[in-house]
């Protein structure tokens, strides 16, 4: 895949504004500050393509990016306290409506911070994924402000805190050195090219 050639699409602040799915694709979805606007950046190589915020919980959209092929959505980061009860209920029901749509969901990349046990809110989320029996991968974010011992460690963590962790693909990721990127792009290139045949499969 072009990376170079994802573009911003558009972003929708309701439920009832978004539009049917079209397109296979992929979802990021992880805490407030996990990281993902940086991780969207370095992966599609664009500085500029997901707006990188330094206060948590800037994100209250869900924002689309798409190719030729393929459609990623970047939900709002969950988890963050400091916002009012009604905007932590109209993110609940912007994401429940995303996930509640027929939507076709190839991939979700559901990122943690690598330096901390996986919060409430993340486990709630793999439970959900398990459930719903999306496909799904854990990036472990910053992963670069480890020391070598602290990155062993909390990935032996990781395996036990997760549940079914040792069978789960964990992927270490840094927006800041580029670590994780070849496999993570390795792993939507392979999506890319299921589409893309079965595509070609059902028009024969």
């Amino acid at each position: 895949m072009n990376y170079h050639k994802v573009q911003f699409l558009t972003s929708y602040g309701r439920a009832d504004q978004l539009p049917p799915s079209e397109k296979p694709g992929g979802v990021f979805a992880g805490r407030s500050n996990v990281g993902k606007s940086s991780l969207i950046n370095r992966l599609f190589q664009q500085k500029g393509l997901a707006r990188v915020s330094a206060t948590p919980g800037k994100t209250a959209t869900i924002n689309f990016f798409g190719t030729q092929s393929l459609i990623f959505a970047d939900l709002p980061g969950y988890g963050y306290a400091k916002v009012s009860r009604g905007e932590k209920l109209r993110w609940a029901a912007l994401m429940e409506g995303y996930f509640a749509q027929d939507r076709d969901i190839a991939l979700v990349l559901s990122l943690m911070d690598s330096r901390h046990p996986p919060s409430r809110e993340d486990l709630g989320m793999l439970d959900f994924l398990v459930d719903q029996e999306l496909p799904f991968v854990v990036v472990l974010t910053k992963i670069d402000k480890l020391s070598p011992r602290q990155r062993q460690e909390r990935l032996e963590a990781f395996r036990r805190e997760l549940p079914f962790g040792e069978e789960l693909t964990l992927l270490p990721f840094s927006a800041e050195t580029g670590e994780g990127r070849e496999a993570l792009c390795e792993i939507i290139d392979q999506l890319e090219e299921d589409i893309l045949r079965e595509a070609a499969e059902e028009g024969a």
